[in-house]
């Protein structure tokens, strides 16, 4: 269909230019009346060739932005409020999701991207993975990692179902010490330690017996210059997160390597009205431009729902969200300098009674 479509626009352009194509770059002396003057009918034939070029590009954004808001980045579902397409989704969460070539889902910190393991909708998180971070292969060998951080100004943040677990660390930098006794001596200094008798160093996940010589210690940070001290003073580090395995018991869980991200959905009731399949089923988006809600429809984009039959009329031409901006600025901006050049050319045109010269003559 793309192919049929340029090949049209590519004739209909050839088709409007062949008249003018004699017009704009004959060099014969035409007499004519004054009315049909050549440098009025040049500059006319300049005008309308100018809207066409600047607003042709535009023109072939037809297709509706719902139609381009994918559901889905290989077996993970992306709903509300994530988009992997710019316009679908919250604003809140643009550009956070990447989707590679090779169908692989990743989350973009200020830190790096991350693989991502799993979405939950109904309990809302991200697992994500890091492939720098310390696992069970590794063993005794600790490779160079980089602290995992999150934007501060987004709706995410680290969940508290979190545990870090710290390798090798310099007695001499870091609080070692078993956390019940040390709490129990200093209660002013309980969080700053770690852990030495954490349960998840005694039992690592899936490799319980991994280290033979090194040594290990619970500790949460609550920022990430304090992951980054740690990790100064520690030779690698790994994340661990609490997974509930069933809904009646949420007790019931099972520590795996990961972190686990939260997020908000943000729910508003445009957004309600947008989705509910009474009233259309659509899906909920935003203007590139101006981050306002947009309702994403099969036959367009609306500011309310789908089948609000008020705004009916105008949803055969709605478009991708910005595209009807685009044209008529650019196109307004086309006719303008017509015009402008237009006045111009007939201002200092000199009278010739329809002769074209070298003083007159446009190329």
């Amino acid at each position: 269909m793309a192919v049929a479509m340029a090949h049209h626009q590519s004739l209909s352009l050839s088709h409007l230019m062949s008249p003018l194509i004699p017009t704009l770059f004959t060099r014969r002396k035409l007499i004519t009346s004054y009315q049909n003057s050549p440098s009025i009918s040049t500059s006319m034939t300049f005008t309308f060739v100018l809207v066409i070029f600047l607003t042709l590009p535009f023109l072939t954004l037809t297709a509706t932005q719902a139609s381009l808001c994918r559901t889905s980045c290989g077996n993970i579902p992306i709903n509300y409020p994530f988009g992997i397409d710019d316009g679908c989704g919250s604003p809140y969460y643009k550009n956070l999701l990447v989707c590679s070539s090779l169908s692989k889902l990743e989350l973009r910190t200020p830190s790096g991207r991350y693989p991502v393991k799993s979405i939950s909708y109904s309990d809302p998180h991200i697992l994500v993975t890091d492939p720098f971070m310390w696992n069970c292969q590794d063993g005794d060998d600790f490779r160079a990692t980089r602290p995992f951080s999150l934007d501060t100004s987004t709706h995410l943040s680290l969940s508290s179902q979190n545990d870090y677990l710290f390798f090798n660390c310099s007695e001499q930098n870091v609080i070692i010490e078993p956390k019940p006794v040390f709490c129990e001596r200093f209660p002013e200094r309980c969080d700053s330690s770690c852990d030495s008798s954490s349960y998840l160093c005694r039992h690592l996940p899936e490799c319980a017996l991994a280290l033979r010589t090194s040594s290990c210690c619970s500790y949460y940070p609550k920022a990430t210059e304090s992951l980054r001290l740690m990790l100064k003073y520690c030779a690698s580090y790994t994340s661990v997160y609490w997974r509930n395995t069933g809904e009646n018991q949420p007790d019931d869980q099972v520590p795996e390597y990961g972190i686990r991200v939260d997020f908000d959905i943000p729910v508003t009731t445009r957004c309600l009205q947008c989705q509910d399949t009474s009233k259309g089923g659509g899906m909920c988006g935003f203007d590139t431009s101006t981050q306002n809600f947009l309702c994403l429809c099969d036959r367009g984009n609306v500011t309310t729902y789908c089948k609000d039959h008020s705004i009916s009329q105008h949803r055969r031409n709605s478009v991708i969200a910005g595209t009807v901006t685009g044209v008529s600025v650019v196109g307004a901006f086309g006719v303008g300098a017509g015009i402008w050049y237009l006045k111009k050319v007939k201002a200092k045109a000199p009278v010739t009674c329809g002769v074209q010269s070298n003083e007159n003559r446009l190329f």
